[in-house]
């Protein structure tokens, strides 16, 4: 059985929100972030990760967005982990999003923890973590942090925004907010707003942290301990939407986890059990609780069309960026339909889109996962696009 230990103040996660392993901007008083709650955020800090060399013209950047639980570190070895970046799949030489062609940037969202401002960062008038003093954040208030970032970089028009889940309301965002500054994006596995039942997952995840008696109405650090428990069961409960009954079936059935028989107990007798337990316990050394609160939020308050009055299609209206909408099968989170709203929408307001829906029983973390059909439509789009934009072809050694 996996155990779920309380975890000291002083771990990594809080570490890591002041002082992260990563590139950071840090932005005085003098330039605060004007948020949708109605507050101005200062002084701001963003965390990030750049691969490849922007090149003379700063034409070649392509801006990934990460989904709810990433962050910043892309493609290079997680600071915390250990493991691999997150999109090593896709991002790297020779790889879809071409590092040794394109100049990639990631930031750690808006209400993240992981090195950008949020609910774990020391706010500088009290000197503690924010926790809940931190103003809630937007999927607009993060793409606007994203473009004082690319400010900072001298970069004008992104060639592309690139992102899935989270990370494709962000590129949509991006479209909608500053569409003369994207050529072109690619929003994959999303929706253009949280549904109901969405919505209804993650009030699930946020009541099982705030249950949890270390919780203390979101100011853990200051009493030592974390609500580590509350927030592995918030991960698990998500993860099983990241999944395809298909997919869980072929990896573990109803398969016992090193054991013969069932144990008459409420120990984790079956293998899906154990998974489970597994990926909240490795969650919370990652994760600040909090962030998973806001950042569920930031989904459910998500609604482009309503912006609109109501009609997605205005989003888009005339717009020039190309699009590329990717959805799966088995995605039952964020399924094909959302992804032919956005489309039709598109089409509606004159943009130029294609659309692919790949068959895979992957479900919704299809977009994180070894799948050729993503890469060769990724890659396809990259390069037309690219031929579009007057790109040069990557030079090999």
């Amino acid at each position: 059985m996996t155990e779920i230990k309380p975890l000291k103040a002083g771990h990594a996660t809080w570490r890591e929100a002041d002082a992260p392993h990563s590139l950071v901007l840090r932005l005085p008083a003098t330039q605060p972030l004007m948020m949708d709650a109605g507050i101005a955020l200062s002084p701001l800090t963003i965390a990030y990760q750049t691969y490849g060399t922007l090149n003379s013209e700063k034409t070649n950047a392509i801006l990934v967005c990460h989904a709810l639980t990433g962050d910043q570190h892309v493609a290079n070895i997680h600071p915390l982990t250990g493991k691999p970046g997150w999109w090593e799949t896709m991002v790297g030489p020779g790889k879809p999003v071409d590092t040794d062609r394109y100049f990639v940037i990631c930031s750690n969202v808006l209400g993240g923890c992981l090195g950008t401002t949020g609910p774990a960062s020391t706010n500088p008038a009290t000197g503690k973590p924010y926790g809940l003093d931190m103003p809630m954040v937007t999927i607009r208030d993060m793409v606007r942090a994203q473009a004082l970032l690319i400010d900072h970089l001298g970069i004008e028009k992104l060639f592309c925004v690139i992102g899935g889940s989270m990370g494709g309301m962000q590129v949509l965002q991006w479209a909608a907010s500053y569409p003369e500054r994207v050529f072109c994006a690619i929003p994959i596995a999303t929706a253009p707003r949280h549904s109901s039942q969405n919505i209804a997952f993650n009030e699930v995840g946020r009541q099982a942290v705030m249950a949890d008696p270390d919780w203390i109405h979101g100011q853990y650090f200051e009493s030592g301990r974390l609500p580590t428990k509350g927030l592995a069961v918030a991960r698990m409960a998500a993860h099983i939407t990241y999944l395809s009954d298909e997919a869980l079936h072929r990896k573990f059935g109803r398969k016992l986890q090193n054991k013969t028989a069932p144990t008459f107990s409420f120990d984790a007798d079956f293998q899906i059990e154990s998974y489970l337990r597994h990926q909240g316990s490795t969650f919370v050394e990652r994760f600040d609780a909090n962030t998973y609160l806001y950042l569920t939020r930031a989904m459910d308050y998500f609604d482009l069309a309503e912006d609109y009055g109501g009609t997605l299609a205005l989003a888009f209206k005339d717009i020039k960026t190309r699009f590329c909408i990717v959805s799966f099968t088995s995605d039952w989170l964020f399924p094909t339909a959302a992804s032919r709203a956005i489309v039709h929408a598109l089409n509606a307001g004159g943009a130029s889109v294609s659309f692919v829906e790949i068959d895979t029983d992957k479900g919704h973390d299809a977009f994180l996962l070894d799948l050729p059909e993503l890469f060769t439509t990724t890659s396809g789009f990259l390069e037309s696009s690219a031929r579009a934009f007057g790109l040069k072809e990557a030079k090999r050694a």
